[in-house]
């Protein structure tokens, strides 16, 4: 093998790359405004809901009632009439529409268990579910202390100290961050080498390639170095850049073992990359299936549920998935300071996926180009 001629064909990987202003456009989002959005996309916490409120009491108790619902869980509450209630949540004005029914306040002080009556939105799921919650609570907790005349905590039996490590401040944002690295480095691993091959079928370059004194091993190690390159000078951007400098979001352990763990990772994306891109004919083919292969490689590898949730089957059939071994690696370094005693197994079985997805594609390369 011919390492000279390996770096040149790199070269003119990379040129092409660059010639590609879709493919740049990209790389610049997955590892720029994609993290920052990911990061703030918390669907499962409420947030500016809307809501509208029916107050037919007209009473002080009412009035805590309304004065409780504020930002950031919701917006200024709408008082409405129940005439214009139905239409507005037909509309999709609101979210929830709680109506609080007359003679509320004496109801309660005489001793009854007045209905209060919430109507909800439920095709928006992730404020429906989380926002009815709220609102009972809101509404549970200003009744009981408008009778009891204070505002009390319950006495428990058992005190419970909480220690949340690694995330103290149980901030969402820290974990969507990093997570969005760790999809952006899979995603672009699997997409850049495809397309340029695809790329190169479509234009008839392949051809030129057979007629010169290259071979198939060395086309494929110019296309891993140099989109391999382009990766992880995107992830290191973008963890030390985007993540830790702009975000404010701390790492605790090193960047440089990480970035080696990911060095595995593209190696072995890569070349599943070559391999998908010989199976496919066109590019929206390999779009296809892309979405085939990457979506539960995402889903299934522990980067959004944990693994210990999944049924045991899945998470034995997933260990042959170069996305398993990287997710673990990554939380360990980033999110617990782990060191390579500890991630050491991990790197062994990139290493060896890697090392046995290379040998499949170069295989499916060499019957592609003859």
């Amino acid at each position: 093998m011919n390492l000279k001629t390996v770096g040149l064909l790199g070269v003119k990987e990379l040129r092409g790359l660059l010639r590609d202003p879709i493919m740049l456009v990209l790389i610049l989002y997955a590892f720029s405004l994609s993290i920052w959005t990911s990061a703030n996309a918390t669907p499962e916490a409420l947030n500016n809901a809307a809501i509208s409120i029916v107050d037919e009491d007209q009473s002080h108790l009412s009035s805590r009632v309304t004065a409780s619902f504020y930002a950031p869980h919701f917006v200024p509450p709408q008082m409405i009439t129940t005439t214009v209630m139905d239409s507005r949540m037909d509309a999709g004005l609101d979210t929830f529409a709680l109506n609080i029914p007359p003679d509320f306040e004496r109801d309660v002080l005489s001793g009854k268990s007045p209905a209060i009556q919430l109507n909800i939105d439920a095709t928006r799921m992730s404020q429906a579910f989380t926002g009815g919650g709220y609102i009972q609570q809101i509404v549970s907790s200003e009744v009981s202390e408008y009778v009891s005349g204070h505002r009390g905590e319950t006495a428990l039996p058992v005190g419970l100290a909480l220690r949340s490590r690694y995330n103290p401040s149980l901030d969402p944002s820290w974990f969507g961050a990093i997570s969005s690295v760790i999809q952006s480095i899979t995603m672009l691993s699997l997409v850049l080498t495809g397309a340029a091959l695809i790329r190169e079928k479509e234009h008839g370059t392949v051809e030129h390639l057979l007629v010169m004194p290259v071979t198939a091993a060395e086309i494929m190690l110019s296309k891993i170095w140099s989109m391999g390159s382009v990766v992880l000078l995107g992830s290191a951007f973008a963890l030390v850049v985007v993540v830790q400098s702009i975000m404010a979001v701390p790492v605790a352990g090193s960047v440089i073992l990480f970035l080696a763990g990911a060095l595995l990772m593209v190696f072995a994306m890569t070349a599943l990359g070559i391999y998908m891109a010989t199976v496919a004919g066109s590019m929206p083919q390999f779009a296809l299936l892309m979405m085939l292969v990457l979506l539960p490689l995402q889903v299934l590898s522990g980067a959004i549920t944990p693994r210990e949730s999944m049924p045991e089957i899945i998470q034995t059939i997933m260990l042959a998935a170069p996305n398993t071994h990287f997710i673990i690696l990554s939380q360990s370094i980033l999110f617990r300071g782990a060191g390579i005693e500890t991630v050491w197994p991990q790197f062994v079985a990139l290493g060896a996926i890697g090392s046995v997805l290379f040998a499949l594609a170069l295989r499916r390369f060499r019957k592609f180009l003859g």
